[in-house]
């Protein structure tokens, strides 16, 4: 089945990988979308999401991503998971994985995926979403779970 189908039926039964960028400070590097996407256009992401592909696992789908996305390798950065989420018990979008990266510096992003990007404490990142910036669906959950209040 496409991604779209998926969507379009409001299926959950897929996995995708999320990541936060954390710096020294704690505060997390969250990009916005490009306009061009077709979920949540110009919305706040996590530092970097995506799918895992048929027959890969969540590490080779994180790797995979942190470097389309992000222009990074995962041998060269400071990770860990940091949970993973059900949407039967967690009411997440996906069967995912968290990981949380190291990093004081803002990464060589891709340009097609985002269009800018801010280091940002969680209370701040609520701050936006509760004043009306959008946000992919589960970065509030994600925050609530692993940023508390």
């Amino acid at each position: 089945m496409r991604r779209a189908e998926v969507y379009r039926f409001g299926l959950t039964n897929f996995r995708v990988v999320n990541a936060f960028l954390e710096n020294a400070e704690g505060k997390l590097w969250i990009p916005r979308r490009t306009a061009e996407k077709k979920l949540i256009p110009l919305g706040l992401d996590t530092s970097m999401g995506g799918h895992v592909k048929s027959g890969e696992t969540y590490e080779e789908a994180f790797a995979r991503e942190l470097q389309e996305e992000l222009g990074l390798e995962l041998m060269n950065v400071n990770w860990n998971e940091i949970g993973y989420l059900s949407p039967h018990m967690d009411g997440v979008t996906a069967f995912m994985k968290v990981y949380r990266i190291e990093m004081d510096s803002t990464p060589p992003y891709n340009r097609h995926d985002f269009i800018e990007a801010f280091w940002l404490t969680p209370k701040e990142i609520r701050k936006k979403l509760n004043e009306g910036d959008c946000g992919k669906d589960d970065l509030s959950r994600l925050l609530d779970r692993f940023y508390g209040d």
